[in-house]
Protein backbone atom coordinates (compact mmCIF):
# COMPACT_ATOMS: atom_id res chain seq x y z
CA UNK A 1 0.00 0.00 0.00
CA UNK A 2 0.96 3.62 -0.93
CA UNK A 3 0.52 6.70 1.36
CA UNK A 4 -1.89 7.93 -1.05
CA UNK A 5 -3.65 4.49 -1.46
CA UNK A 6 -6.74 5.42 0.99
CA UNK A 7 -9.00 8.40 0.60
CA UNK A 8 -9.61 11.29 3.05
CA UNK A 9 -12.82 12.33 4.35
CA UNK A 10 -14.37 13.51 7.64
CA UNK A 11 -14.90 11.43 9.84
CA UNK A 12 -18.47 10.62 11.18
CA UNK A 13 -20.01 9.60 14.39
CA UNK A 14 -20.29 5.56 12.72
CA UNK A 15 -16.35 5.35 12.52
CA UNK A 16 -16.51 6.36 16.74
CA UNK A 17 -16.18 2.66 17.56
CA UNK A 18 -12.97 2.36 15.01
CA UNK A 19 -11.15 5.35 15.96
CA UNK A 20 -11.52 4.15 19.92
CA UNK A 21 -9.84 0.83 18.87
CA UNK A 22 -6.64 2.58 16.87
CA UNK A 23 -6.40 4.35 19.80
CA UNK A 24 -6.77 1.72 22.36
CA UNK A 25 -4.33 -0.60 20.16
CA UNK A 26 -2.04 2.23 20.39
CA UNK A 27 -1.73 3.55 23.69
CA UNK A 28 -2.82 0.70 25.70
CA UNK A 29 -5.79 2.98 27.37
CA UNK A 30 -9.45 3.11 26.36
CA UNK A 31 -10.07 7.00 26.31
CA UNK A 32 -13.65 6.42 25.24
CA UNK A 33 -15.10 8.97 26.96
CA UNK A 34 -13.08 11.59 25.22
CA UNK A 35 -14.02 10.60 22.08
CA UNK A 36 -17.49 10.20 23.00
CA UNK A 37 -17.67 13.85 24.35
CA UNK A 38 -15.68 14.85 21.21
CA UNK A 39 -17.98 13.39 18.73
CA UNK A 40 -21.08 14.80 20.55
CA UNK A 41 -20.08 18.44 20.74
CA UNK A 42 -18.96 18.09 17.09
CA UNK A 43 -22.57 17.26 16.38
CA UNK A 44 -23.83 19.92 18.18
CA UNK A 45 -21.60 22.98 16.79
CA UNK A 46 -19.68 20.90 13.59
CA UNK A 47 -18.48 24.42 12.63
CA UNK A 48 -16.78 24.52 15.61
CA UNK A 49 -14.40 21.23 14.95
CA UNK A 50 -12.75 19.47 11.91
CA UNK A 51 -12.44 16.35 12.58
CA UNK A 52 -10.97 13.37 9.38
CA UNK A 53 -10.70 10.50 8.84
CA UNK A 54 -8.30 8.02 6.51
CA UNK A 55 -10.23 5.12 5.02
CA UNK A 56 -8.70 2.18 3.05
CA UNK A 57 -10.31 -0.95 1.98
CA UNK A 58 -13.20 -0.07 3.63
CA UNK A 59 -11.69 0.70 7.24
CA UNK A 60 -10.84 3.99 9.35
CA UNK A 61 -6.48 3.52 9.29
CA UNK A 62 -6.07 7.34 10.44
CA UNK A 63 -7.98 9.61 12.18
CA UNK A 64 -7.09 13.74 13.31
CA UNK A 65 -9.16 15.62 15.96
CA UNK A 66 -9.06 19.00 15.74
CA UNK A 67 -11.36 22.59 17.91
CA UNK A 68 -11.42 25.85 16.16
CA UNK A 69 -10.64 28.14 19.00
CA UNK A 70 -10.80 32.09 19.77
CA UNK A 71 -10.66 33.84 22.75
CA UNK A 72 -9.43 31.28 24.82
CA UNK A 73 -6.31 32.16 26.76
CA UNK A 74 -6.85 35.84 25.09
CA UNK A 75 -6.26 34.76 21.68
CA UNK A 76 -7.32 37.40 19.44
CA UNK A 77 -7.65 35.05 16.11
CA UNK A 78 -9.50 32.14 15.08
CA UNK A 79 -6.64 29.00 14.89
CA UNK A 80 -7.14 25.20 15.14
CA UNK A 81 -6.11 22.91 17.59
CA UNK A 82 -5.31 19.49 17.06
CA UNK A 83 -6.24 17.16 20.30
CA UNK A 84 -5.24 14.46 18.90
CA UNK A 85 -4.07 12.15 15.81
CA UNK A 86 -3.90 8.78 15.05
CA UNK A 87 -2.81 5.96 12.51
CA UNK A 88 -3.49 2.06 12.90
CA UNK A 89 -0.27 0.05 13.89
CA UNK A 90 -0.67 -2.07 10.70
CA UNK A 91 -0.62 1.41 8.48
CA UNK A 92 2.17 3.51 10.38
CA UNK A 93 5.44 4.47 8.70
CA UNK A 94 3.23 4.91 5.74
CA UNK A 95 3.27 8.85 5.98
CA UNK A 96 -0.35 8.78 6.78
CA UNK A 97 -0.54 11.02 9.74
CA UNK A 98 1.63 13.78 7.37
CA UNK A 99 -1.28 13.36 4.86
CA UNK A 100 -3.67 13.85 7.36
CA UNK A 101 -2.04 17.19 8.99
CA UNK A 102 -1.85 18.54 5.63
CA UNK A 103 -5.66 17.59 5.03
CA UNK A 104 -6.48 20.12 7.74
CA UNK A 105 -3.76 22.68 6.57
CA UNK A 106 -5.75 22.28 3.57
CA UNK A 107 -9.12 22.77 5.15
CA UNK A 108 -8.62 25.40 7.49
CA UNK A 109 -6.47 27.69 4.85
CA UNK A 110 -10.16 27.84 3.06
CA UNK A 111 -11.36 28.98 6.21
CA UNK A 112 -9.07 32.13 6.67
CA UNK A 113 -7.58 30.63 9.39
CA UNK A 114 -3.56 30.95 9.40
CA UNK A 115 -2.32 29.11 12.73
CA UNK A 116 -2.17 25.51 14.01
CA UNK A 117 -1.34 24.64 17.87
CA UNK A 118 -1.29 21.69 19.58
CA UNK A 119 0.73 20.45 22.81
CA UNK A 120 3.09 17.50 23.12
CA UNK A 121 4.76 15.97 26.36
CA UNK A 122 8.78 16.85 26.18
CA UNK A 123 9.60 13.95 26.75
CA UNK A 124 7.38 11.96 23.88
CA UNK A 125 10.15 11.94 21.26
CA UNK A 126 7.62 10.28 18.68
CA UNK A 127 5.15 12.95 18.56
CA UNK A 128 7.88 15.88 18.51
CA UNK A 129 9.18 14.34 15.90
CA UNK A 130 6.09 13.54 14.24
CA UNK A 131 4.93 17.88 14.57
CA UNK A 132 8.51 19.41 13.52
CA UNK A 133 8.35 17.26 10.80
CA UNK A 134 4.87 18.70 9.98
CA UNK A 135 6.12 22.22 10.41
CA UNK A 136 5.85 22.75 13.92
CA UNK A 137 7.93 25.10 16.46
CA UNK A 138 7.58 25.99 19.80
CA UNK A 139 5.11 28.48 20.18
CA UNK A 140 6.41 31.23 22.65
CA UNK A 141 3.69 30.30 25.41
CA UNK A 142 3.74 28.14 28.59
CA UNK A 143 1.57 25.68 30.02
CA UNK A 144 1.17 25.82 33.55
CA UNK A 145 -0.42 23.45 35.79
CA UNK A 146 -0.40 22.69 39.79
CA UNK A 147 -2.36 20.02 41.52
CA UNK A 148 -6.28 20.47 42.29
CA UNK A 149 -4.74 19.89 46.62
CA UNK A 150 -7.97 18.26 48.46
CA UNK A 151 -9.02 20.36 50.99
CA UNK A 152 -10.84 18.20 53.93
CA UNK A 153 -14.62 18.35 54.49
CA UNK A 154 -16.09 15.84 56.66
CA UNK A 155 -19.04 16.04 55.84
CA UNK A 156 -21.33 17.58 53.03
CA UNK A 157 -25.22 18.24 53.43
CA UNK A 158 -27.47 16.29 50.91
CA UNK A 159 -29.20 19.50 49.83
CA UNK A 160 -26.40 21.35 49.40
CA UNK A 161 -24.84 21.43 45.31
CA UNK A 162 -21.66 20.36 44.55
CA UNK A 163 -20.62 23.71 42.83
CA UNK A 164 -21.65 25.72 45.94
CA UNK A 165 -20.08 24.12 48.96
CA UNK A 166 -18.31 26.37 51.05
CA UNK A 167 -14.74 25.12 52.29
CA UNK A 168 -13.74 27.99 53.81
CA UNK A 169 -12.04 27.35 56.88
CA UNK A 170 -11.25 31.09 58.99
CA UNK A 171 -9.11 29.19 61.20
CA UNK A 172 -6.39 28.05 58.71
CA UNK A 173 -3.56 29.53 57.36
CA UNK A 174 -4.12 28.71 53.74
CA UNK A 175 -3.64 32.44 51.37
CA UNK A 176 -6.24 30.76 49.25
CA UNK A 177 -8.77 29.61 51.85
CA UNK A 178 -7.99 33.26 53.55
CA UNK A 179 -8.49 35.15 50.24
CA UNK A 180 -12.07 33.03 49.32
CA UNK A 181 -13.44 33.78 52.92
CA UNK A 182 -13.06 37.60 51.85
CA UNK A 183 -14.16 37.41 48.79
CA UNK A 184 -17.70 35.24 48.31
CA UNK A 185 -17.74 33.00 45.29
CA UNK A 186 -20.14 30.98 43.61
CA UNK A 187 -21.31 29.13 40.55
CA UNK A 188 -21.67 31.66 37.27
CA UNK A 189 -25.26 32.00 35.99
CA UNK A 190 -26.51 33.21 32.54
CA UNK A 191 -27.86 36.11 34.00
CA UNK A 192 -24.18 37.08 34.67
CA UNK A 193 -23.80 37.60 31.05
CA UNK A 194 -23.48 41.21 30.96
CA UNK A 195 -21.48 41.76 33.83
CA UNK A 196 -18.46 39.36 32.62
CA UNK A 197 -18.24 41.08 28.92
CA UNK A 198 -18.17 44.69 30.75
CA UNK A 199 -14.95 43.37 32.96
CA UNK A 200 -13.48 41.84 30.56
CA UNK A 201 -13.70 45.08 28.37
CA UNK A 202 -11.82 47.11 30.60
CA UNK A 203 -9.12 44.56 30.96
CA UNK A 204 -8.91 43.96 26.97
CA UNK A 205 -10.11 47.12 25.85
CA UNK A 206 -12.21 45.95 23.19
CA UNK A 207 -15.54 44.02 22.70
CA UNK A 208 -15.68 40.70 22.80
CA UNK A 209 -19.51 39.81 23.56
CA UNK A 210 -19.74 36.95 20.62
CA UNK A 211 -16.37 35.13 22.56
CA UNK A 212 -18.61 35.66 26.09
CA UNK A 213 -22.30 34.40 24.41
CA UNK A 214 -20.32 31.50 23.05
CA UNK A 215 -19.04 30.58 26.75
CA UNK A 216 -21.47 31.39 28.40
CA UNK A 217 -23.94 28.80 25.68
CA UNK A 218 -21.78 25.92 26.72
CA UNK A 219 -22.29 26.27 30.51
CA UNK A 220 -25.17 26.41 29.87
CA UNK A 221 -25.44 23.32 28.13
CA UNK A 222 -22.99 21.42 29.24
CA UNK A 223 -23.23 21.69 32.88
CA UNK A 224 -20.55 19.07 35.06
CA UNK A 225 -18.06 19.63 31.64
CA UNK A 226 -17.35 23.01 32.34
CA UNK A 227 -16.50 24.62 35.82
CA UNK A 228 -17.31 28.31 36.09
CA UNK A 229 -17.44 30.94 39.08
CA UNK A 230 -17.94 34.12 39.33
CA UNK A 231 -16.32 37.06 42.54
CA UNK A 232 -18.47 38.98 44.30
CA UNK A 233 -18.04 42.09 46.60
CA UNK A 234 -20.19 45.43 47.13
CA UNK A 235 -22.96 43.39 45.83
CA UNK A 236 -21.99 42.68 41.93
CA UNK A 237 -19.51 40.81 40.15
CA UNK A 238 -15.90 41.37 40.41
CA UNK A 239 -14.63 38.40 38.43
CA UNK A 240 -14.60 35.10 37.02
CA UNK A 241 -12.64 31.79 36.13
CA UNK A 242 -14.17 29.74 33.45
CA UNK A 243 -12.88 26.33 33.30
CA UNK A 244 -13.78 22.96 31.50
CA UNK A 245 -12.76 19.51 33.14
CA UNK A 246 -12.00 16.94 30.02
CA UNK A 247 -10.27 13.80 29.44
CA UNK A 248 -7.68 12.70 27.00
CA UNK A 249 -7.18 16.09 24.81
CA UNK A 250 -3.13 16.00 24.09
CA UNK A 251 -2.98 12.25 24.90
CA UNK A 252 -3.78 13.50 28.57
CA UNK A 253 -4.58 9.82 30.57
CA UNK A 254 -6.06 11.26 33.53
CA UNK A 255 -9.33 13.87 34.04
CA UNK A 256 -7.93 17.58 33.87
CA UNK A 257 -9.18 20.95 34.39
CA UNK A 258 -8.25 23.52 32.09
CA UNK A 259 -8.73 27.11 32.95
CA UNK A 260 -9.24 29.06 29.44
CA UNK A 261 -10.70 32.64 30.97
CA UNK A 262 -9.84 34.64 34.08
CA UNK A 263 -10.67 38.20 34.25
CA UNK A 264 -11.19 40.89 37.81
CA UNK A 265 -12.30 43.98 37.68
CA UNK A 266 -9.28 46.50 37.24
CA UNK A 267 -11.09 48.47 40.11
CA UNK A 268 -10.75 45.44 42.56
CA UNK A 269 -6.91 44.56 41.75
CA UNK A 270 -4.62 43.85 44.72
CA UNK A 271 -8.10 42.36 46.75
CA UNK A 272 -7.67 38.60 46.15
CA UNK A 273 -9.99 38.59 43.90
CA UNK A 274 -8.45 35.99 41.71
CA UNK A 275 -6.89 33.96 44.27
CA UNK A 276 -10.56 33.68 45.85
CA UNK A 277 -11.52 32.30 42.45
CA UNK A 278 -8.76 29.54 41.96
CA UNK A 279 -9.25 28.42 45.77
CA UNK A 280 -13.28 28.07 45.09
CA UNK A 281 -12.30 26.07 41.69
CA UNK A 282 -9.98 24.27 43.59
CA UNK A 283 -12.16 23.08 46.10
CA UNK A 284 -14.89 22.46 43.66
CA UNK A 285 -13.04 19.98 41.65
CA UNK A 286 -12.12 17.56 44.89
CA UNK A 287 -15.64 16.72 44.44
CA UNK A 288 -15.41 15.65 40.37
CA UNK A 289 -11.99 14.14 41.88
CA UNK A 290 -9.96 16.18 39.10
CA UNK A 291 -6.47 15.79 39.79
CA UNK A 292 -4.45 18.69 37.60
CA UNK A 293 -5.22 21.81 37.10
CA UNK A 294 -4.00 23.46 33.68
CA UNK A 295 -3.75 26.57 31.67
CA UNK A 296 -2.05 28.50 28.76
CA UNK A 297 0.07 31.37 29.22
CA UNK A 298 1.82 33.68 26.95
CA UNK A 299 5.60 34.37 27.24
CA UNK A 300 5.31 37.92 27.63
CA UNK A 301 2.38 37.50 30.36
CA UNK A 302 4.70 38.33 33.56
CA UNK A 303 1.90 39.72 35.40
CA UNK A 304 -0.07 37.03 34.90
CA UNK A 305 2.59 34.26 35.21
CA UNK A 306 3.91 35.90 38.54
CA UNK A 307 0.54 35.46 39.26
CA UNK A 308 -0.48 31.64 39.01
CA UNK A 309 3.15 31.26 40.62
CA UNK A 310 2.02 32.68 43.82
CA UNK A 311 -1.09 30.52 43.43
CA UNK A 312 0.68 27.33 43.28
CA UNK A 313 1.56 26.62 39.54
CA UNK A 314 4.52 25.28 38.33
CA UNK A 315 5.18 25.03 34.17
CA UNK A 316 4.03 21.95 32.81
CA UNK A 317 6.70 19.33 31.50
CA UNK A 318 4.44 19.70 28.06
CA UNK A 319 5.03 22.18 25.15
CA UNK A 320 3.33 24.92 23.59
CA UNK A 321 3.71 24.08 19.75
CA UNK A 322 2.15 25.90 16.63
CA UNK A 323 2.12 25.99 12.67
CA UNK A 324 2.07 29.76 10.82
CA UNK A 325 0.32 28.90 7.16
Amino acid sequence: MTEFEGTMRPLTAGDLSQVIDIDENNTGRSRKGFFEKRVAAALKEPKRYVFIAYENNGAVQGYLLARLQKGEFGGENTVAVVDDIGVSSAAQGKGIGRHLMAELKSIVQKKDIHEIRSQADWNDQNILHFFAASGFELAPRYIYERDAAYMDREVIEEDEEPFEVDFSDPSGDDSMALSRDKVPCRSLKEDDLAALIKIDGKIMGYDRTSYYERKMKEIMQESGIRVSLVAELDDHVVGFVMARVDFGEFGQTEPSAIIDTLGVDPAYAHKHVGSALLSQLMANLTVLRTDRVRTEVGAKQLALQGFLQNNGFGTAQSLSLTMAI
